[in-house]
């Protein structure tokens, strides 16, 4: 459509109050020679909403209906025009794909969507699928839509289809085009008996097959026998009850595989897959359920009622197909549900119940606080490669020849990162910001199960509250009690070997105005937070793909590896790397988000970097060092109050984007945070050693 066009008709609609706008769509439509796709369009523009700030269109949806319930000559032109445009269209592809994942596949469907925002496609105004992009032309027209109470189209659809409106219409032929929708859908769900990747998720699949070739079958013989029954009033016509009865048995096999994957693992098409099969049996049902109250004595009543429903699920859904966020988060809410079960498993470990976890919950961050002074150490070497003393004390050549580009700088920091965090976790030791990420998704599951009526859910919750707060302080306190104290011996050992001070006056100083509160710590500490979310999600999506691939025993089977290591040993390394896939590259990963940023942000002109608080209290210890301890009290407590602030913004972000994400992706709609929140100040209040440490009587059968 060209722009004068879109001009023409974007204009008239924004002319004179929304009040005359809707009259005025409304009075068009007595002409009976006026084109009904153009009058509901302009009908549809009047009623949406003009900005974001506009909440009045549920108002005038009603107003709409009041003038068409009060105005008998105005109910009978506007009934005239949307019924002979109904019976005048083909109905076939709205029943069959409105609402539906399309057989392109995921990206197939997120190009045409993208090219569609370019490009719009041109419609085919015979068929009303297309109609109704033509009518709702906004993409996110759903958004209002949704916001119309149900009642409202049953009101509607009651006064466009009323029982004489029904006998006068040509019923049978939307009947007919029900009934090819109905074959059609079931042949789609049959073909999926011989997909390859169901058969691969469940290797008892083919032993289904029967059931999804009966379900073509029978939807045959169910619209065969209808259409006879139509024919001929004699004829028994069926209710389906046989067709629904197999339905019912290609759901559950389909359920079995969803249900399998959350333990072997899932890819994107496999949930495509799935998500798009049940989405068909659930439309195959719909129309069944039409056709069933249509057919029957009280067929006018309540064939307009199971219409109405139909119609306005099937409708937001088509408006929704253009939506790039709805698909998106509709897509990844497929394999977000497995991610974040992998995630929730590994949280589970981060969680200290008894005595014994919570000892070895310190330990274990203890040592990762030893190897992250290390860590520090190297990056600040890597950053200060121009420093004269150290680098000629310590290389035996000239600084000079010695200062590196920025993007060896930066893959020299991820590989500190990035290998330094991977060794901490083979090494099985705890990084307290890994946590988060980690422990949200296990909340989340909680928060599914929980009713405010129950006293012992919530208390459960509570009880899980505190297990993870005091999880976290020990994690924290383990890093930071042994990276600071390890940091200061290092430097000091090091100076003293030297002969001079390890860390520069120049260098010491820029590491403490990197942790002050008042410059870009925290900013830069909610960037690291963003990136613990993230390495929490690559977690498990490693850990989903090693699981779905069999990544083991393909290991397991390379011909240099058995003869290597033998068979058994073989088996043994493949089985490690897929338990241990996912923990590898979500710390690897992460390191090298770390330690890239800094340079992407110099090299984009923007101010970008991170700040991690393990490593913040490390360069705190540096810093003292390098200015001998001649530090005012002031300038360390300012540092130190940097340093936990830091920490927050860590924890805070990657868990409420972790906490978040996981919600969603079990579709948990949780209302009760006000009742969470006061139960758990008034256990606080009551028991606040329970939120630092574990119970007196918690058994002590944990890891220490």
């Amino acid at each position: 459509m060209s722009l004068i066009a879109r001009l023409t008709r974007w204009l008239p609609g924004r002319q004179g109050s929304p009040e005359n706008r809707l009259s005025a769509a409304l009075e068009a439509f007595r002409d009976p020679a006026a084109d009904t796709l153009d009058l509901i369009r302009r009908l549809v523009a009047a009623v949406r909403p003009a900005n974001r700030r506009d909440t009045e269109a549920v108002e005038r949806y009603g107003t709409v209906l009041a003038r068409l319930e009060a105005d008998g000559g105005l109910l009978l032109a506007f009934r005239g025009h949307v019924v002979r445009f109904l019976a005048s269209r083909r109905l076939i592809t709205f029943f069959t794909d409105s609402g539906i994942l399309p057989g392109t596949g995921f990206s197939s469907e997120w190009w045409r969507i993208l090219g569609d925002r370019i490009l719009p496609e041109a419609p085919d105004e015979r068929r009303l699928k297309d109609c109704l992009h033509v009518i709702f032309d906004h993409p996110d027209d759903w958004r209002w839509q949704e916001q119309v109470p149900p009642g409202h189209s049953q009101r509607l659809w009651a006064l466009l289809l009323p029982a004489d409106e029904l006998r006068n219409l040509d019923w049978r032929g939307i009947v007919d085009q029900i009934l090819d929708a109905v074959l059609l859908l079931a042949h789609r769900i049959s073909g999926l008996g011989v997909e390859a990747e169901l058969m691969r998720a469940s290797p008892s699949f083919e032993d289904d097959l029967p059931r999804f070739v009966a379900l073509s079958a029978e939807a045959l013989d169910f619209v065969n026998a209808l259409r006879a029954g139509l024919d001929d009033a004699a004829n028994p016509a069926g209710d389906g009850s046989q067709l629904l009865v197999i339905a019912d048995q290609c759901q559950g096999s389909l359920q079995g595989i969803r249900k399998r994957a959350l333990t072997v693992g899932t890819s994107l098409q496999l949930s495509y897959l799935l998500a798009r099969g049940e989405q068909c049996l659930e439309r195959l049902r719909e129309l069944v359920a039409i056709l069933g109250v249509a057919h029957a004595s009280t067929a006018p009543g309540s064939a307009t009622a199971a219409w109405a429903e139909f119609a306005r699920a099937a409708f937001l859904a088509e408006n929704r197909r253009n939506s790039l966020g709805h698909y998106m988060a509709q897509l990844s809410r497929l394999l977000a549900v497995r991610v974040t079960e992998n995630a929730a498993r590994s949280g589970e470990h981060y969680i200290c119940e008894t005595v014994g976890d919570y000892r070895q919950m310190w330990r274990s961050a203890a040592g990762a606080g030893v190897l992250i002074a290390g860590m520090a150490l190297l990056k600040i070497f890597v950053a200060s490669l121009h420093a004269p003393l150290l680098v000629e004390a310590l290389l035996k050549i000239k600084a000079a020849a010695l200062h590196a580009p920025p993007l060896i700088e930066a893959f020299l920091f991820s590989m500190i990162y990035g290998l330094g965090f991977v060794l901490i976790y083979l090494l099985g030791m705890t990084v307290a910001t890994k946590q988060p990420a980690m422990t949200a998704q296990t909340l989340a599951g909680l928060l599914g199960d929980v009713r405010p009526a129950r006293q012992a859910e919530i208390d459960g919750l509570v009880d899980m509250v505190a297990a993870v707060c005091r999880s976290q302080l020990a994690a924290i306190a383990g890093n930071v009690m042994m990276a600071l104290p390890v940091a200061i011996a290092i430097g000091f050992w090091l100076g003293r070997l030297l002969d001079h001070p390890l860390i520069p006056l120049e260098k010491s100083a820029h590491l403490l105005g990197d942790l002050s509160p008042l410059g870009w710590a925290l900013p830069h500490a909610a960037v690291a937070g963003f990136y613990l979310f993230l390495s929490g999600l690559i977690t498990g999506y490693f850990d989903n793909r090693a699981a779905y691939r069999e990544i083991g025993i393909r290991i397991a089977r390379l011909r240099w590896l058995r003869r290597l290591a033998g068979g058994a040993r073989a088996a043994g390394i493949g089985a490690y790397i897929q338990d241990h896939l996912g923990g590898i590259m979500g710390n690897f990963l992460f390191g090298c988000m770390l330690g890239s940023t800094g340079v992407a942000g110099i090299l984009l002109g923007l101010p970008l970097d991170i700040r991690h608080i393990a490593f913040a209290s490390a360069n705190l210890g540096y810093a003292l060092i390098g200015f001998d301890f001649a530090l005012p009290l002031k300038a360390i407590v300012w540092a130190a109050l940097g340093v936990a602030l830091i920490g927050f913004a860590n924890l805070a972000v990657s868990f409420a984007l972790a906490l978040r994400t996981a919600l969603g992706a079990r579709g948990v709609r949780f209302r009760h945070w006000g009742a969470l929140l006061k139960a758990v100040w008034t256990r606080f209040c009551s028991t606040p050693r329970s939120f630092v440490l574990p119970p007196r009587g918690a058994a002590n059968d944990g890891h220490g």
